[in-house]
């Protein structure tokens, strides 16, 4: 049989037509051939036992529910407050708690006896981002050999930040039982060898790979784009209103899910620094759009108060009758509607305090006219800086830099802009979607699976790396002997 996909995710698409650049790529890639997308039920209930049809013509979609329980302890606790801000250097909002990796691991354990129940020996799977670290180790327990390739769409941890964990050797080990892991940079790439090689259990081998114990595995980095062509279509479907009716001579723009790791304060800070030199430059607004995610989590309550104070305090200090300099949409705003406000836009401010790539900074290239393109002011700490380096790199946490920034943006002469603009798309081109989906499912495919222990005596092997004693009555009828 040919192999099917079977795509994991933490969400499932549920509109007829999916929308959205991952969206569309792994959809493309499901269509073609054939498959499986699991994600987690849009609503939270009672534990099912298997997983919940949510039908689809073209492959099947199927859910796990969370229970209430499931959703505080895996997903709001140790994926959203241990994972997360350890991937975005911010150990000081890491919270510890033993439910919380109880019930990640509990959670992924139970996804892994459902998923066992629907794979066929022939299958791929493909894995995304860090809701699912330990699935492989959990499948392989099952006796599930299939390749199995994982991507992180985060970034990668530094390995100083891996000591919070509360069980820091655990996460190599997770990662190891995959055939091949993707990170969206090669700076990522180098961070996750670091970890390897500081690991007494990991062995480098010539090709590149690392041998873990029974286990092999690939790190490359793909780097995630867009649907460039798609995205253009729709800026120039959904015009914008001409600049000087809403937002004086020009104006800048911002759009991020609303969280700690994007910058916004220091953004709101350095527009204010670009707007106390206003008199030498354009009089520009700076539209944010910035939707509220996780608003139950005490940091992201805080950011948003902060957000409000600020821009109340730059508008009362500058704004007039009939312009205020920072809009702040906290609210969703419609995905045609924010390609068409990047196309006016005359510089967009990408500026994260660290990012697995941003794809923001990609549309704002493919919304533009390039015969009059506006300027990207892109923050080091964004994948996208690997490559697009053409942007006008900053450091965010510099609020001067980030002005001056602005204001050569606002300013900058037409051939300047679309020399840096043409370079910036070749990059955006390069790392569309359907070629960065092909990419890692054709490398995929490309590995030799190990040989793999799985199952009781991958249970055996994990008691011994963990230096727990060997117990025969814990594995039921396997021996030491047969491992």
């Amino acid at each position: 049989m040919p192999a099917r996909l079977i795509v994991v995710s933490n969400r499932i698409p549920s509109e007829a037509t999916p929308s959205g650049g991952l969206v569309v790529a792994l959809h493309e890639a499901l269509r073609e051939k054939g498959g499986i997308w699991i994600g987690a039920h849009p609503e939270v209930g009672s534990e099912e036992p298997a997983l919940i049809d949510m039908g689809g013509t073209q492959y099947d979609k199927l859910a796990f529910r969370l229970t209430e329980e499931d959703r505080e302890a895996y997903y709001l606790g140790f994926a959203n407050s241990v994972l997360w801000p350890i991937a975005h250097h911010r150990t000081d909002l890491v919270e510890i708690n033993r439910s919380f990796d109880e019930g990640y691991l509990r959670v992924n354990r139970r996804i892994a006896q459902q998923m066992a129940e629907v794979i066929s020996p022939e299958d791929h799977i493909w894995i995304h981002d860090y809701h699912f670290f330990p699935l492989a180790e959990e499948l392989r327990s099952l006796g599930v050999a299939n390749r199995i390739g994982f991507f992180l769409h985060i970034p990668f941890p530094n390995i100083t930040d891996l000591d919070v964990l509360p069980d820091p050797p655990a996460f190599a080990r997770w990662l190891a039982h995959y055939d091949l892991v993707g990170l969206q940079t090669r700076a990522d790439v180098a961070r996750c060898l670091e970890m390897f090689r500081a690991d007494p259990r990991a062995e480098m081998l010539p090709d590149g790979a690392i041998k873990f114990g029974a286990q092999e595995v690939s790190v490359r980095s793909f780097p995630i784009g867009i649907s460039a062509e798609s995205f253009a279509r729709a800026a120039q479907d959904c015009a914008p209103p001409p600049a000087h009716e809403l937002f004086g001579d020009a104006y800048v723009i911002g759009v991020d899910r609303l969280d700690y790791s994007k910058g916004l304060p220091q953004r709101f800070r350095a527009f204010e620094r670009y707007l106390e030199s206003y008199d030498t430059g354009p009089r520009a607004s700076l539209v944010q759009i910035a939707p509220p995610s996780r608003e139950s989590v005490r940091a992201y309550q805080e950011i948003t108060a902060d957000l409000q104070q600020i821009a109340g305090q730059v508008n009362g200090r500058f704004g007039e009758v009939h312009w205020a300099p920072i809009r702040f949409l906290h609210r969703p705003v419609p995905r045609d509607e924010i390609a068409g406000l990047l196309r006016g836009a005359r510089a967009a401010l990408v500026t994260p305090l660290a990012d697995g790539m941003n794809l923001v900074a990609k549309e704002y290239v493919a919304a533009q006219d390039p015969e009059d393109p506006g300027v990207l002011v892109l923050s080091r700490f964004a994948g996208a800086a690997e490559d697009m380096t053409e942007a006008l790199l900053v450091n965010p946490h510099d609020v001067d830099e980030t002005a001056a920034a602005i204001r050569r943006a606002l300013t900058m002469p037409l051939e300047e802009r679309q020399a840096r603009h043409t370079a910036c798309l070749k990059v955006v081109e390069a790392t569309d979607t359907r070629i960065w989906a092909r990419s890692f499912l054709n490398r995929l495919a490309a590995c030799t699976p190990a040989l793999r222990i799985t199952g009781r005596a991958a249970e055996w092997l994990r008691d011994e790396e963990e230096g727990r004693e060997f117990d025969p009555g814990a594995h039921r009828s396997i021996s030491k002997e047969e491992v």
